[in-house]
């Protein structure tokens, strides 16, 4: 019949339009309204109107909830699409009759906003041409968070979204105080920082940032926005400008500032790639980050090492450890500043890998590079050497690279896993004992501080030398830390196999080695303790570049652990550092923590414990480094004037760390005498 041919027709045509196969396949929405309702797997055949599901059930295989969620979805991306493209998310404010805008500098935004990465880091974009008005409007932009503190203003009064900074952080809508502060922040950089890392031109940065900033840029290309954030940031830390005292003194001493420009420094260095594309600015500006950030390995937020391992993989890339590349790079300015980079990548690449407990990046045969060197003579115009030069004529990097070499030996061997399982050899223990002798024997005394030192010396000098000093001490602290936590491998060995201690041969040279090794750490951390006092008496701590932070928690934490009372300096010295590094006064609890356990409960000491009681409380198994023949003294003038020192004796002479600590100790007799009675 008619009827008949017609539903057989019918079979031969396609399916309506609103069948599954029709619609735009989306994974997580294709299941028939049977199956997303019983929450199973919805299998069907090609050619199949009904899932199997639908078949074994005989239930009708409908696919309603689908289609309507296809359909909304195209109704909601059709209403997106007919709405205004424009970006802005500040609303406009309204035109009074007289022509002038009505803005309320204090109204926020309604809705929701977007943090700063995304307003200024990738949308409007942040670009290496962008101009550095733009930059400091994202650095010094409203903290994100909008919290502000109803105490600093009145309640009837609209809250700024500078509250949380302070009473004076108000000024920053205020383009004109912006480039103020902006100048002042670099300005401390270079009195500072530059003095400690000399990795930027100071004249040259000092006047493009002037012109960038200036009423009339001009065409020169601006500096890069991420060593504009990178300079200013480090300035924060160090600066007393009133913005950041008010800002320390509603958060217990703590910058908020600081803390939100390291984090957009960190977060636009990421946006422009910094750490992917290999070039000079990017490699200084590497450097630098690593050490703005916080020195705490556990903290979640500093990626500690990214940005040292970044720069000096970009100076691999460019090829800075080549010396016959080097040598081709025609501008003498670029050319200094990358070998100088690439010497401070690899001096600080090995010590980390030793404090941090990580495989070096760098071997000792992956250069052939010579040192930076300089001419020590003033220039014609009578201006002092810059900082580099200084400290390339007094042997700084020399003696720094030396030790280093050793550094990343011992960081090969002390932290393999084989070590930590079976212990550290013998012939190991006494070729890094033997490797630092040498290296004191050589260089201490011409980079170390003499017992003959000149309060004259410029800043400079004294920081270097008292920081070199300090990096040699704190090697023994390491070397004693990883034989107290391991042990000597034929010592385990022994105790593992249930053998009488008088069968490990040449017992006594080995456990007369540890003794040694124990001797000098000690006598380390009590040398360190009294450089601790003396850079503390004159607040240098405030202003160094965490440099010898590790340092002073390494002594604070064995002295701690001997039960020693000069812990209070290393703990005074590591709270006067948490003025610019937070973390610092975090380790000062710690120590203080230990200290009072070890008081209560005895030496805290594993493998090296039965070794204690022959230690001297006061060991002189290092001398005071004199000034040998030959050697050279620090020059001036001084890069940041002339000062005097504290802790000295009354000839003038750094008092010798046996009288430092015996003079400290005095304080405490008591103590002292319960210490020993506790050792007998």
């Amino acid at each position: 019949s008619m009827q008949s041919q017609i539903h057989e027709l019918a079979k031969t045509l396609p399916p309506p339009r609103s069948h599954p196969c029709f619609l735009p396949f989306r994974r997580g929405h294709s299941s028939c309204d049977n199956c997303r309702s019983r929450k199973v797997k919805c299998h069907r055949i090609p050619g199949q109107e009904k899932c199997q599901h639908c078949l074994s059930k005989n239930y009708s295989c409908t696919f309603v909830h689908f289609v309507q969620q296809a359909t909304s979805e195209r109704k909601r991306n059709s209403t997106t699409a007919r709405r205004s493209r424009n970006p802005s998310s500040v609303p406009i404010s309204p035109i009074t009759d007289n022509g002038v805008q009505n803005t309320s500098p204090y109204v926020m935004p309604s809705g929701p906003t977007l943090s700063l990465v995304v307003k200024y880091g990738f949308y409007p974009p942040i670009t290496l041409d962008t101009p550095t008005r733009d930059v400091l409007s994202y650095l010094f932009a409203p903290p994100e968070d909008g919290s502000s503190d109803p105490n600093l203003f009145n309640p009837g009064r609209p809250k700024s979204p500078y509250a949380a900074w302070g009473d004076q952080a108000l000024k920053l809508e205020d383009d004109v105080f912006k480039s103020e502060l902006a100048f002042d922040l670099m300005e401390i950089y270079f009195q500072i920082v530059h003095s400690r890392l000399p990795l930027l031109n100071p004249t040259q940065f000092r006047n493009r940032l002037r012109t960038s900033l200036s009423s009339n840029p001009g065409t020169e290309k601006p500096l890069h926005p991420a060593l504009v954030a990178t300079v200013l940031a480090w300035g924060t830390k160090f600066s007393e400008h009133p913005l950041l005292i008010a800002d320390r003194q509603c958060h217990n001493g703590q910058s908020l500032i600081s803390k939100a420009m390291i984090n957009r420094t960190r977060d636009l260095a990421e946006a422009l790639k910094v750490h992917r594309i290999p070039n000079q600015d990017h490699v200084v500006i590497g450097l630098l980050v690593e050490t703005l950030q916080s020195q705490n390995p556990d903290d979640p937020s500093a990626f500690h090492g990214f940005w040292l391992t970044a720069a000096t993989r970009h100076l691999l890339d460019l090829q800075i450890n080549h010396k016959s590349v080097a040598a081709q790079i025609p501008d003498t300015e670029a050319r200094g500043t990358l070998i100088f980079a690439w010497w401070m990548a690899c001096i600080c690449d090995a010590y980390s890998s030793l404090y941090y407990r990580h495989k070096p990046v760098l071997d000792d045969d992956d250069y052939d590079i010579d040192f930076y060197t300089a001419d020590p003579q003033l220039s014609s115009d009578g201006a002092a050497p810059s900082p580099r030069e200084q400290l390339e004529f007094l042997g700084y990097y020399r003696a720094a690279h030396s030790l280093a070499r050793t550094a990343r030996q011992m960081s090969r061997q002390l932290w393999r896993p084989i070590t930590d399982a079976d212990g550290i050899s013998f012939e190991t223990l006494r070729t890094f004992a033997s490797a630092l002798r040498i290296w004191r024997e050589k260089y201490l005394a011409r980079v170390g501080v003499p017992k003959n030192y000149n309060a004259g010396w410029d800043f400079v000098a004294t920081v270097s030398c008292f920081a070199s000093d300090a990096q040699y001490h704190v090697m023994w602290i390491v070397l004693f830390n990883a034989l107290d936590e391991f042990g000597v491998k034929e010592l385990n060995e022994n105790d593992r196999s249930g053998s009488p201690p008088e069968n490990v041969q040449n017992r006594g040279y080995i456990e007369d080695a540890m003794r040694r090794v124990g001797e000098e750490a000690l006598n380390g951390a009590l040398r360190i303790a009294a450089l601790t006092q003396v850079l503390s008496a004159n607040e240098y701590l405030k202003l160094d570049p965490a440099v010898v932070e590790f340092h002073i928690i390494a002594a604070g934490h064995l002295l701690a652990r001997f039960g020693r009372p000069e812990v209070a300096t290393c703990i005074d010295g590591l709270k006067q550092y948490s003025h610019s590094y937070e973390e610092a006064g975090e380790h000062a609890q710690d120590i203080r923590k230990t200290y009072e356990q070890v008081r209560n409960s005895g030496v805290d000491l594993n493998h090296m414990a039965a070794l204690v009681k022959q230690i001297a409380a006061f060991p002189t198994t290092t001398t005071e480094p004199e000034i040998l023949p030959g050697g050279h003294e620090p020059m001036s003038p001084s890069v940041l004037g002339s000062f005097q020192m504290n802790g000295m004796s009354s000839t003038g002479i750094l008092m010798d760390v046996d009288e430092e600590t015996t003079a400290f100790v005095a304080a405490h007799k008591n103590e002292v005498c319960a210490f020993q009675s506790s050792r007998a």
